[in-house]
C-alpha cells in the first residue's frame, strides 16, 4: 500500500493496557489480534491502524507457555473482548479480568482442553458423550417468550442460530450463535508456499475472493520485501471495485425482494448478471478468481467506459423504481436503527458503519492507488440508510472503475521491485462488506508459519443484535439482509 508505515513494540503484561489506551485515545482502531504458538513460546500480536497517513502499530506480548494469560482489554474495546474469547477457544490463552467469558468459536462437542491452533493439536478427539447447553442470556418477565431460528435455514443460507426474546412481536433481545461452519482456515495456510495460499484466501468467503486474496498478497509482499508497480495497484483497485459492484446491486435487489417488490429485484438481477459476465471476461472467472498473484496482477481484457455507463444507467432505473414505491420506503425508513455511538463502540466497519455516520474507509485510510477518495456516509443508521449507502457506493465504484480503465496502460503488471524483507506483513483492503485484514509470517524458507485473517463480518455481527432491539420479528429478515454478513468469513 502507498506510503504505509508499520512499527513494532514489545510490551509487558503490566504495560499492555496503558499502551492500548494511549493508542485508542489517538484515534487508532484495533484491526486484529493474533495469537502465535512458536513451539517453545506463545505470543500475542495486537495490530492498531490509522489513516491518513497510513500507519500501523503492532504490540507484541510474550506469554508463559505453561500458564498463558493476557490482561483483558475488554474495558477498553468491545472488539478486543471478542478477540480474547476467540483466542481462548483456539489457543487456550486466558484473558484475565474478562467480564463475560462465554465460548465464541468453541462448540459443545469440542473436547475440554483441546485447542486446535496449538502446534501439538491433532485431529479433534472423540467428542464428549454429555455436553451442556450454550449459555444464552435469558430474558424474563411477564409476556416474554423465546423464538429460536436456525441453525438450519431454508435455501442456501449458511448455518447460524438466532435466539429472540420477544414480547408480542417486539424484539427485546437477539443473540446469535455462529461458528457452525468453522473450517480451520488459518491452520490450512501453515507450511504452504505463499503462491498456494492465494487459492485458500480466495475461498475464505467466496463473494469476497478479490478482497481476501488481495489482502493476503499485500501481506506477503510486505513480508518478502516486494514493491509492486503502479500498474499492478491500478489493476488491483479495478478488481476490488468490480467485486463491490456485483454485491451492492445484489443487495439492493434483495432488499426490495424482502419487502415483496419482486419487479425491482428481477431488474437488479439483470444488472448483476451483466456484471458477472464482465467479471468472467476480465479474469476468466465470474467471482474474479485467478487474477492476483504475489507481486503480480493479470487481467484478460478491460471493460469499456461505454459498457460501465450502460450498467450505471440500468442500475439507476432499479433505484428509481424502488424509491418511487411506498411499499419499499415505508418498510425501510426507521427500521432497525444502529446509532452512530453504538456503531463506533462496537467497532463496525464498511457500509454498515458508514450508514450510521462513521467515515472509516480503507480506500482513503489505506489506499491502493494515489489520489484523493472521500467516503460517502448516511446519518440515519436504519435500513433505508444502509440501502442508500449501497446505492451511493455503487455510483462511486462506477466512477472509480472508469478512472482505473482510463489509467490502465497494460493488462499484466511488470515484476515487482525488491526492498527490505521483514518476515511478517500486513494487508488491509476495503472489501464490499468493509475492511479485510490479513497478517502473515514467513519462515527462513519463505513458507507460511502463521496467517491471521479478519473478515469485516467479525466486527459487524454484534451490531445486528443491537439494531434489532425494539424491532418487530417480521422485520428480522429485512434487517439481516441490510447487514448481509458472511457466516464463512466470520467462522474461518
Amino acid at each position: 500500500m502507498i506510503g504505509a508505515t508499520r512499527r513494532s513494540e514489545e510490551v509487558s503484561p503490566e504495560g499492555l493496557r496503558r499502551r492500548v489506551a494511549d493508542l485508542l485515545a489517538e484515534g487508532r482502531r484495533l484491526a486484529l489480534v493474533a495469537a502465535h504458538d512458536d513451539g517453545d513460546a506463545l505470543r500475542v500480536v495486537y495490530l492498531f491502524t490509522s489513516g491518513a497517513p497510513d500507519e500501523r502499530v503492532e504490540l507484541t506480548l510474550r506469554l508463559d507457555p505453561g500458564h498463558p494469560t493476557v490482561p483483558s482489554l475488554s474495558g477498553l474495546s468491545f472488539s478486543a473482548s471478542r478477540f480474547e474469547r476467540e483466542m481462548r477457544d483456539s489457543y487456550g490463552v486466558e484473558p484475565e479480568g474478562h467480564p463475560f467469558l462465554r465460548p465464541l468459536v468453541r462448540h459443545q462437542h469440542w473436547p475440554e482442553g483441546w485447542y486446535p491452533m496449538r502446534r501439538g493439536a491433532d485431529r479433534m478427539p472423540a467428542p464428549p458423550t454429555e455436553t451442556t447447553s450454550y449459555p444464552f442470556v435469558e430474558v424474563r418477565g411477564t409476556g416474554v417468550y423465546e423464538i429460536p431460528v436456525g441453525p438450519v435455514h431454508a435455501g442456501l443460507i449458511e448455518p447460524g442460530h438466532f435466539r429472540f426474546s420477544v414480547v408480542g412481536e417486539t424484539i427485546l433481545k437477539m443473540t446469535a450463535r455462529l461458528w457452525y461452519v468453522h473450517r480451520g482456515v488459518e491452520r490450512m495456510f501453515h507450511g504452504e508456499e505463499p503462491a498456494a495460499g492465494i487459492a485458500i484466501a480466495e475461498r475464505i468467503s467466496g463473494d469476497s475472493a478479490v478482497a481476501h486474496s488481495l489482502a493476503f498478497c499485500l501481506a506477503v509482499e510486505e513480508a518478502q520485501g516486494l514493491d509492486v508497480s503502479p500498474e499492478a495497484r491500478n489493476l488491483r483497485s479495478l478488481l476490488v471495485e468490480m467485486e463491490r459492484l456485483v454485491h451492492h446491486v445484489d443487495d439492493v435487489g434483495a432488499l426490495c425482494n424482502d419487502v415483496s417488490f419482486a419487479v425491482a429485484h428481477a431488474r437488479a438481477m439483470v444488472v448483476r448478471e451483466k456484471l458477472l459476465r464482465l467479471n468472467e471476461a476480465l479474469t476468466g472467472h465470474r467471482l474474479l478468481r485467478g487474477a492476483l498473484g504475489v507481486g503480480s496482477t493479470r487481467v484478460r481484457t478491460l471493460p469499456s467506459e461505454a459498457t460501465m455507463r450502460e450498467i450505471a444507467d440500468a442500475f439507476e432505473d432499479v433505484v428509481s423504481l424502488a424509491v418511487s414505491h411506498s411499499v419499499v420506503v415505508d418498510r425501510f425508513e426507521g427500521t432497525a436503527t444502529l446509532a452512530r455511538s453504538d456503531a463506533a463502540a462496537l467497532g463496525t466497519v464498511g457500509p454498515v458503519a458508514r450508514a450510521s455516520g462513521l467515515e472509516f474507509d480503507a480506500r482513503r485510510d489505506h489506499p491502493l492507488v494515489a489520489g484523493h477518495f472521500t467516503p460517502v456516509t448516511q446519518p440515519a443508521g436504519d435500513v433505508l440508510a444502509r440501502f442508500t449507502q449501497r446505492v451511493e457506493e455503487f455510483r462511486a465504484s462506477i466512477d472509480l472503475v472508469i478512472s482505473r480503465v482510463r489509467d490502465a496502460t497494460r493488462t499484466e503488471s511488470p515484476p515487482p521491485s525488491p526492498r527490505d524483507a521483514r518476515g511478517s506483513g500486513v494487508g488491509l483492503v476495503e472489501g464490499w462488506r468493509g475492511v479485510v485484514a490479513h497478517r502473515v509470517e514467513l519462515d527462513r524458507d519463505g513458507r507460511l508459519t502463521r496467517v491471521r485473517v479478519v473478515d469485516p463480518s467479525f466486527f459487524n455481527w454484534p451490531a445486528l443484535a443491537v439494531a434489532l432491539t425494539d424491532t418487530i420479528v417480521p422485520d428480522f429478515p429485512l434487517t439481516n439482509k441490510s447487514f448481509n454478513l458472511s457466516y464463512a468469513g466470520n467462522d474461518l
